[in-house]
This record gives C-alpha cells, structure tokens and sequence, in this order.
C-alpha cells in the first residue's frame, strides 16, 4: 500500500522550512507543502474548497466558522504566524490624534473588520488604553489598492456597528494620506508609511511598548493556525499528533538556525543581538505551540470576538481543537 500523502498550503516561513525540504517528516504520511504568500488568498481558497488537505487558517475565522457550524476543518494547536499589532496603528497626524483614546469617535480604515489583526487592535486598545470605540466609523477595504481585501466570507455580526465599505476607488492608503479617514489599523502596513510626511504611528517607540505589553500580559497574540480539512481527519484522525510534532520539530530546527553564529541565516545584522533579547523576554519560546502554553492568549482572543458581536458565545478550547496531547 502506498502511503497517504497530504498536501499542506502554508506561508513560506522559516519555522515551515524543514517540512518543505523534507528534513522533517512526519510520521507515517508525507507532505507536499505548497507555499502561498498571501494569507488572505490562502484562506480564501482554503474556505471556497480548495484541495489544501492541511493550512494555514485565520485564527478568528476558524473560531467563528467552528462555532457557526460553517468550517470545513478542523485545527490543531500550532500557530505559524503570531505578531504583535501596536505598530500596525497608523495616523493621519494633521488629524488632532494625540493619544490612543484620541481615536474615538473617528473614521478608522480596517480591511476586514473580523481579521485576527483587528480584533487584537481593538482589544488591546480598550482594555489597555480604555479607548472607547463604540463610534466609530470603521471603512472597510484593502490597504494597498483600491477595492476590497480578498474575498471572505466571516458571519455575520450579531450586532451592527458603523461599518462602511470603501467604494471610493482609492486604497485606504491613499484616504489617509488624503486625510479622508482619521486612522488606519490593520495586518499590513499602509505602503506610504515612512514616504508621506503626514503618516505616523500611534505608538512611536513600537518596540519598547510591545515589549512592555508583553512582559505585562504573557500575551504574543496569535494570527493564525493550523486546520485540517474535517474529511481528511475524520478518515485519518491518528494524522494529528505526528503532524503537530512534525511542526513542532520544524520550528526548534528554524530557531536553532537563528541562533547559528558561524553565518548569519538572514540578512539582519544585528540578528544575534534579537535572539539575545528574544531568549531574554521569552525565555528562549517566541513562538509556543500547544493548548497549555496559550490558554490566556486564546481565551484573551476569544473574550474580545465575544465582545465585539462576531461570536454568540466563549466556546471551551476543546471545541476548537483537536487533542493532540499538548
């Protein structure tokens, strides 16, 4: 009998690298990665049927699909993607926007108000900085271009907000420059940040705040995870434990690459002094895989989804996830 071989859609990233090379295997099936760079498109054509057995998925697409019952996967703890999001606040600074409960009442450009990305924002806004963003006006669309941000289809909020979609025929970017929306938060950086003099950031010592938030919070908020599709598990449900200890092993292998000082692996030059720090804040683990180590982080996301109409309930991690024992 041949063996089963999956097909895996992820990110090009250094943690998924081992997979794609083949250096790490798992255990009794085998993996063709396809590397896609777009998250939005991967999630796109993983939720429209795309013939990816395992992905790449938005965390809080998954966690509302799950609890709508409209989500073809199923997941596991593993997530390759995890940012922090106070740098990815921007401003129009002719806008009179001085502190973070400045925002209040504004027009805010987002590109998808369900994206993992927002909802970490606007958490993190309200609970640490007691924004209240109960106006606001969000405008809706891609950031780079005019129109909108891929193609996705979140539930429906429970409760209706302010929320228009950008029909204007320019990018977010451009509306900010412009002067058109007040503020622009979202999973990627507006293009004109660091080339139009008006454009700036909330927070202007982004690393010292993250840090702080950090070390405050336990929290390195999660993007995204890993699901795979609910046919393929049900009719192989002993794929999972090998598959998260194969991610698992590809991870430790990337970050002991980093840490390699014979010759820098990336073209950062003071990478050694970023690992030094990294080790030092998160006690060697940035990137933790497994339910117990991200329990306050997940639930933290969860609580703001809850918060912010896109689910109906607090689901428990067990109907989330599968168990793989971690």
């Amino acid at each position: 009998m041949s063996p089963l071989k999956l097909t895996l859609a992820c990110g090009p990233y250094d943690r998924m690298e081992a997979l794609r090379t083949g250096e790490v295997r798992p255990e009794g099936f085998e993996i063709d990665m396809i590397p896609i760079k777009s998250p939005r498109e991967l999630f796109d054509r993983a939720m429209s049927g795309a013939d990816f057995d395992i992905a790449e998925m938005s965390t809080s697409e998954h966690i509302a699909n799950t609890l709508k019952g409209t989500s073809p996967h199923v997941a596991i703890p593993v997530f390759p993607s995890r940012v922090f999001r106070h740098g990815f606040i921007v401003l129009n600074r002719n806008k009179g926007i001085k502190s973070p409960k400045d925002l209040a009442g504004r027009r805010i450009g987002v590109p998808l108000h369900t994206m993992t990305a927002a909802v970490w924002i606007r958490g993190m806004l309200e609970d640490d900085h007691g924004v209240d963003l109960s106006d606001v006006t969000w405008v809706q669309g891609a950031v780079e271009k005019p129109g909108s941000h891929g193609s996705p289809k979140p539930p429906a909020l429970l409760k209706p907000i302010k929320l228009e979609i950008n029909e204007t025929g320019r990018s977010l970017d451009e509306l900010l420059c412009r002067g058109e929306i007040d503020a622009y938060l979202g999973a990627k950086l507006p293009p004109s940040l660091g080339k139009h003099s008006d454009l700036v950031r909330l927070f202007p010592d982004v690393r010292a705040t993250e840090r702080a938030y950090y070390k405050r919070t336990g929290i390195h908020p999660i993007m995204h995870l890993i699901v795979i599709k609910r046919q393929v598990y049900e009719a192989n449900p002993w794929i999972a434990r090998p598959l998260y200890t194969a991610f698992a092993e590809a991870k430790a292998m990337a970050w002991r690459d980093l840490s390699f000082t014979g010759a820098s692996k990336v073209m950062l030059p003071w990478v050694y002094d970023d690992v030094a720090e990294i080790n030092d804040v998160f006690g060697g683990e940035p990137f933790a895989y497994g339910l117990k180590p991200n329990q306050h982080t997940l639930e933290t996301l969860i609580g703001y989804m809850h918060r912010h109409h896109m689910i109906a309930r607090k689901p428990a991690l067990s109907e989330l996830f599968v168990d793989v024992g971690v």
